[in-house]
C-alpha cells in the first residue's frame, strides 16, 4: 500500500524506510533505521527527484503509481548515483519508458557503470548554472562534487524555494508520521545522529561542503529536501546550515573534553577515569568518557567533531597502539580531523610505546596541539603516576581557560 507525505500543493515525499538494516553502507550502526527519500512534483509535467534503495522499492513504486494515477512520468532528476538513491532507477525506466533522465555528464557515465539500459537516448544533460523550466517550475542545477561523490549535484526549485540537496543535510534515522523536522523536535532528538551522519559520510570533504554552502548562501531557500532524514523548513534551515559550517570547517561546537580509552586489563581505564575526576576538580565539567573497545568508531568520530579537546588513552599492544584506539585514530585521520587539542595517556608493563605512536598519528593531522606531559602508566596507576595524570589535567584545564 502506498505511503506518501504532502510537502506542498504540488510536491510529495514518496520514499521509504528501512528499520531492519543493521549497518548503513555495511559500516555504520543505525539503531533507529534509515530513510531513503525521493520526491515527486506534480505540475503540468511530472518530475521525480532521485529514487531509493532496493530495500524500499516496493512502497516507492506504489507511491509513484498512486500519485501519477495513470499520468506519465516526464522526468527523473538524478542528483546522486550512490545505490541507496539510484538502485531502482532501472525499475522506473522499465515502468515509464518515455521518461527523460536529467543528469550531468559524470552521472551519465556512472549510470552506464551501474545499468545497461540506453541512457544516451533519454539523457537531458545539465551543467553548473543551467536551468530548466518544467511544469511551471524553474529548476537550477548546482554541481557539488565530492559531497560526497564526484558526480553529485543539487537542484533548486527557484519558483518555490525548494532545495533538493542530495546527501547534504541528511540524517540517520527512519522517519515516522511527519516528514518535517520541526514536528519531531529535530534539534534535540536527532542532532547527534545528524552529526554522526555528516562526520562519517561527508566529514572528510569539508572544503567541498564549504564551496556548496557558499553557493547556497545566494539562494532564497524555503525548504530543504535531503535524501536521508527529515525535510527542513523555517528557522531550522539557518540553524542546520550553521552546524554544517562548523563541521565543514572542523570548528568544535563546544569547549569540552572527549576521553577515549582502550584498556586490556583495566589499568588504562582506571587512569582515564581518574583523569576525568581530576578535570572536574579543576572546574572542567563538560567531559565524556568512552571505551573504544565497545563503542563503534562512528560515534567517536562524531564526538571528536563536537568537542575542542580529546584525550586518547591506550595500552601498548604488540609494541603499538591498542587496536581499538588505533582504529579510531586512523579513522579520524581519514576524515581529515584537525584543529583539536590532544592529551595522551600510554600504558605498558615493560615497554610503553603507545604514546609515541599516538603522537605520531595525531601529529600528521592539521593544526593539532599535543599537550605535555604524555602520562605514562606501568600496568596500574601508582602514586607516582598520579602526579603525571595531575600534570596532564593541569595542562588540559589551562588550555580550556
Amino acid at each position: 500500500m502506498y505511503n506518501v507525505k504532502k510537502l506542498s500543493d504540488t510536491l510529495y515525499w514518496i520514499g521509504g524506510n528501512d528499520r531492519r538494516l543493521a549497518l548503513f553502507e555495511n559500516v555504520y550502526p543505525i539503531p533507529q533505521g534509515v530513510s531513503y527519500n525521493s520526491y515527486l512534483a506534480l505540475g503540468e509535467e511530472t518530475v521525480l527527484f532521485d529514487t531509493v534503495d532496493h530495500a524500499a522499492s516496493g512502497v516507492f513504486l506504489e507511491n509513484i503509481a498512486h500519485l501519477l494515477n495513470g499520468r506519465k512520468l516526464d522526468y527523473v532528476v538524478v542528483n546522486h548515483m550512490e545505490p541507496d538513491h539510484c538502485a531502482t532507477l532501472a525499475d522506473v525506466i522499465l515502468r515509464y519508458p518515455e521518461v527523460k533522465v536529467i543528469a550531468n555528464a559524470k552521472t551519465v557515465g556512472m549510470i552506464k557503470q551501474f545499468f545497461d539500459f540506453d541512457i544516451d537516448s533519454r539523457a537531458v544533460l545539465v551543467k553548473e548554472g543551467d536551468t530548466l523550466t518544467i511544469g511551471g517550475h524553474t529548476y537550477a542545477f548546482v554541481m557539488a562534487p565530492m559531497v560526497h561523490w564526484p558526480e553529485v549535484m543539487v537542484t533548486f526549485d527557484t519558483t518555490d524555494g525548494v532545495l533538493f540537496s542530495a546527501d547534504a543535510f541528511g540524517t540517520f534515522g527512519a522517519v515516522g508520521g511527519s516528514i518535517f523536522a520541526e514536528d519531531v523536535n529535530f534539534a534535540e532528538k536527532y542532532l547527534d545522529e545528524a552529526r554522526r551522519y555528516y562526520t562519517n559520510i561527508v566529514g572528510k570533504y569539508g572544503p567541498q561542503v564549504m564551496a556548496l554552502l557558499k553557493k547556497a548562501a545566494g539562494l532564497d531557500i524555503k525548504m530543504i529536501c535531503p535524501l536521508h532524514g527529515w525535510v527542513l523548513r523555517g528557522e531550522l534551515i539557518g540553524w542546520f546550515i550553521g552546524k554544517y559550517q562548523q563541521w565543514a570547517t572542523y570548528t568544535p561546537e563546544e569547549k569540552g573534553v572527549l576521553i577515549v580509552y582502550g584498556s586490556v586489563y583495566g589499568g588504562t581505564e582506571n587512569a582515564a577515569e581518574i583523569l576525568a575526576g581530576m578535570l572536574a576538580e579543576r572546574g572542567v565539567k563538560n567531559t565524556e568518557i568512552y571505551d573504544a573497545s565497545v563503542t563503534h568508531p562512528s560515534y567517536l568520530v562524531a564526538k571528536a567533531f563536537q568537542y575542542s579537546h580529546i584525550v586518547f588513552a591506550a595500552a601498548t599492544y604488540n609494541a603499538g597502539i591498542f587496536t581499538p584506539v588505533e582504529t579510531l585514530l586512523t579513522d579520524l585521520a581519514a576524515h581529515s580531523m584537525q584543529g583539536r587539542t590532544v592529551g595522551l595517556i600510554q600504558n605498558g608493563s615493560w615497554a610503553p610505546m603507545s604514546g609515541k605512536q599516538m603522537s605520531g598519528v595525531v601529529g600528521g593531522m592539521k593544526n593539532m596541539t599535543v599537550l605535555e606531559p604524555v602520562a605514562t602508566i606501568r600496568s596500574t596507576v601508582s602514586e607516582k603516576m598520579l602526579e603525571e595524570l595531575s600534570a596532564l589535567a593541569d595542562a588540559i584545564a589551562a588550555s580550556l581557560a
